[in-house]
């Protein structure tokens, strides 16, 4: 009997430990650097050993050092039972959230925790790079009236035929020349008070060309006007071989937080000691260049061939951004 008991206590001793031990598990203390998600109104810490997603931001939203990019220490919980629309991080429910007292410079970098003659720093880098297109991609479109259904189809059929023929031509063999669009829809009258009636109908057909010389685009144009199209929908420049453009702004961004952490080491009066981490925090795609100018200009095609259509083209921007953990050594050598 004497040992059962002695089984029984000794059981539940195990489990209570287990049970504390448990329970201190989940207290975490995370530092690093304040950014918005992706998600609108998310906060997160980006720290050295990932991104944690503030469930319980809004607490804090009002203290004067909360905002993006400050450096803050946070304790409470890692809620893996939680799942959010981009899951852009670890959930964390903070029971504590608290500015370092190291802080953090304009520049985005500052001290996320110190040891006796090491101080472990979080810094950012971002870096633009413009670079020419080399790429355009043309709609240009067919609209025909008429007072039937079929009389529009048929109309924009033979326009629409001239028009692509006109586009392969002047685009060259290398060009994508496919239809983008199509609709046959009734047009109205509308009076007071009155049931809407048909007065007509009409067609539009929409061809996209993609072409990588730039300097058919005016021609390209052109000769579409003269075959019979009467609406340009869209003019946009874009980069398709956009590899190496990206390559060095990520470059660039990193060269830049390995000069923030330099300045921070000198400022500390120490010296580098090692690179913990690096994370590529984002490398933006080149955004098309579009010419709204042009967007839904109606053309004329009974202008002279001789008035060419002048195309200027400008410079896409390619933005990175990395973010960078650093030992900086203070004390000895």
């Amino acid at each position: 009997m004497r040992r059962r008991i002695l089984r029984l206590v000794t059981t539940v001793a195990i489990l209570s430990l287990l049970f504390v031990v448990q329970a201190s598990a989940q207290e975490t203390t995370v530092r690093g650097q304040i950014g918005q998600t992706v998600e609108a109104g998310g906060w997160l810490i980006n720290s050295g050993k990932g991104k944690y997603l503030l469930l319980n931001a809004e607490r804090w939203r009002n203290e004067a050092w909360f905002r993006s990019g400050a450096q803050v220490e946070a304790t409470g919980e890692v809620r893996r039972d939680v799942v959010t629309t981009q899951m852009e991080g670890t959930p964390f429910q903070a029971r504590t959230l608290r500015p370092l007292e190291s802080g953090v410079n304009g520049d985005g970098a500052g001290a996320v925790s110190s040891m006796s003659g090491t101080t472990r720093v979080v810094v950012s880098g971002d870096s633009l790079v413009q670079a020419r297109p080399d790429t355009a991609m043309i709609s240009v479109a067919v609209v025909t009236q008429a007072q039937t259904a079929l009389a529009a189809q048929q109309d924009n059929a033979r326009k629409s035929e001239a028009m692509v023929r006109a586009l392969k031509s002047a685009a060259g063999a290398g060009a994508e020349v496919e239809t983008s669009g199509y609709s046959l829809q009734p047009q109205y009258n509308y009076r007071e008070n009155q049931t809407p009636t048909i007065k007509g109908y009409e067609a539009r057909n929409t061809v996209t060309v993609t072409l990588g010389d730039l300097t058919k685009v005016g021609p390209v144009i052109d000769g579409a006007t003269a075959a019979g199209a009467n609406t340009i929908d869209n003019l946009a420049f874009t980069l398709r071989r956009d590899e190496p453009a990206r390559d060095q702004a990520l470059a660039g961004a990193t060269r830049e937080a390995l000069r923030k952490v330099q300045v921070l080491a000198q400022a500390l009066g120490g010296r580098v000691g090692r690179i913990v981490e690096v994370q590529e925090a984002s490398v933006g795609r080149p955004v098309p260049i579009y010419d709204t100018a042009r967007r839904g200009r109606v053309a004329n095609a009974s202008l002279s061939m001789e008035a060419q259509t002048p195309v200027e083209i400008g410079t896409l921007d390619i933005r990175a951004q990395v973010q960078l953990v650093a030992e900086i050594i203070t004390g000895g050598r």
